[in-house]
């Protein structure tokens, strides 16, 4: 009888490490948390616009960076200092991390903003962080690239001119690919999470 009750434990103890092994085996990976875009992930389109100091910048330099790509305006009232600011918890919630990270924001007024205007105004939130912008000319393809819509309207207030626009910011991988998106006022935490969750994927 004692026999028995030992090969019933040992056989249950069997069980149970088979079953966790297979849980181990096929649970799945760490979900992102921003929106995916769909495999083969889309290249970002590429861009080309001068810096505050007249050096020339290329999104397809960033490549080895994560970039996160933001289109805005040094004016607006709402949207675009507070995603900013959000921009910079990010940066300090990264850590060491935050090396690997490059905040890009592009303008979508370019009647007011001269690229040394939004790089001031965008290097006051976080030291990094590049603010870019240029004639309509050269905005207009980008702005088309990242299905920016903008809206000019008179607002009658301090603010003169408002512009609505997208308020959506693009996560680019190291690869140069576009491989999340998020809504205005994504928790900082959640896009911590799938930065880090893209740095752990890219390391050898």
């Amino acid at each position: 009888m004692d026999k028995k009750l030992l090969w019933m434990g040992v056989g249950i103890l069997i069980v149970l490490g088979t079953a966790a092994t297979l849980s181990l085996a096929f649970q799945s990976p760490p979900s992102f948390r921003g929106t995916l875009y769909g495999q083969p992930f889309p290249p970002a389109a590429d861009f080309s616009l001068a810096k505050a100091d007249g050096s020339q910048f290329r999104l397809s330099d960033q490549r080895g960076k994560i970039v996160l790509l933001f289109f805005g305006y040094t004016s607006c009232p709402d949207v675009c200092p507070t995603t900013l600011a959000e921009m910079k918890l990010l940066m300090n919630e990264l850590g060491n991390a935050a090396q690997n990270v490059q905040v890009v924001f592009v303008s979508v007024d370019p009647d007011r903003d001269t690229p040394q205007r939004i790089q001031a105004y965008a290097g006051n939130f976080y030291p990094s962080f590049l603010g870019l912008s240029g004639s309509l000319e050269e905005l207009e393809p980008i702005w088309e690239n990242y299905s920016i819509a903008r809206e000019t309207v008179e607002s009658g207030s301090a603010f003169g001119v408002i512009i609505n626009h997208t308020a959506r910011l693009f996560l680019i991988d190291a690869q140069g690919q576009m491989r999340l998106s998020y809504a205005y006022q994504t928790p900082v935490k959640d896009i911590a999470h799938d930065i880090q969750l893209l740095l752990k994927q890219d390391q050898p």
